[in-house]
């Protein structure tokens, strides 16, 4: 019933949990968490903690999903989207409030990731996005690292092939240079037309609409995606203009046909990875709106 938790996990149980899941982001990204706590940059992992905003704290909590309760979770009682479970055993678990106040997101992120799933995937892109973000500019957004090839070098390959973003988060941060060289313009409203399961950035956003619904998506799914999002983000990376020899990355040089080919088989690997996410995304938004839709006692 959408009041109640239908599983009450013992307290030493969800603990247990909870430390496993802090110790997989730890041996994931904690060098850099660490790193990040004494004020160092990383042009590469900044990226999934500041443009996507779920802090390393958020990210380490962990939640168990609709529907279970955590006995003795005191902790829990002030954290977003959480309750006290009706009874004399101290429980907290996700609130039905915010199920209800969550169902709109609820109901675009399942139409985008049904979408984007619907649609052939495009490995034809080459990670051009990065590239066209600096197309004819002397800015440079990551200001920490240089352009592998130049000003005039990066400006050359982005004249050398055409563009295929099909991503508006990654399109909106074109040079105006650039906007018109894609094969078409892309728009806010567009963006569940366009949207397809190979695009990097695409798949990296399973992370995102994730965390936005969270606690009512547990962190055993989150995590999987998270992890999906670091791989995208270092290919994202790799194939960028930018030369991060300095931070361990070799660079897949799309400017030539072998770097295309390295480029391609590790975008569709991602691509077969994050079909199976936004599977059991989709499918997990899927039930809550049906708890949603269903009238309380």
């Amino acid at each position: 019933m959408i009041g109640h938790a239908s599983r009450l996990l013992p307290e030493t149980e969800w603990r247990e949990r909870a430390a496993t899941h802090r110790a997989k982001v730890d041996d994931l990204v904690g060098p850099y968490l660490r790193a990040r706590a004494d004020g160092s940059k990383h042009p590469v992992i900044d990226f999934l903690f500041t443009y996507y905003g779920h802090k390393p704290a958020q990210l380490k909590k962990w939640h168990p999903g609709w529907g279970v309760a955590l006995a003795g979770a005191a902790e829990y009682a002030e954290s977003r989207g959480y309750h006290r479970v009706p009874g004399d055993a101290p429980a907290w678990t996700a609130d039905p409030a915010f199920l209800a106040k969550r169902r709109g997101t609820l109901e675009f992120v399942t139409d985008l990731l049904t979408a984007t799933a619907a649609r052939p995937t495009q490995l034809s892109c080459f990670g051009l996005h990065e590239w066209a973000m600096v197309y004819r500019s002397d800015e440079v957004r990551h200001q920490q690292v240089p352009l592998r090839l130049g000003h005039a070098g990066t400006d050359a390959v982005v004249e050398s092939m055409q563009l295929r973003c099909t991503h508006f988060d990654a399109f909106r941060f074109f040079t105006p240079e650039a906007v018109p060289l894609n094969i078409e313009p892309l728009t806010r409203a567009d963006q569940i037309h366009r949207e397809q399961p190979g695009c990097l950035h695409a798949n990296m956003d399973i992370y995102k609409w994730g965390f936005k619904l969270t606690p009512l998506i547990g962190s055993d799914l989150l995590f999987d995606c998270f992890e999906l999002a670091c791989a995208a983000r270092e290919l994202d990376m790799k194939a960028s203009p930018y030369d991060l020899a300095e931070y361990g990355y070799d660079p897949i040089r799309i400017e030539t046909p072998s770097g295309r080919a390295e480029y391609v088989r590790a975008q569709s690997d991602i691509a077969a990875r994050a079909t199976a996410l936004r599977t059991r995304l989709a499918e997990a938004c899927r039930e809550l709106l049906a708890v949603a839709a269903t009238p309380g006692p």
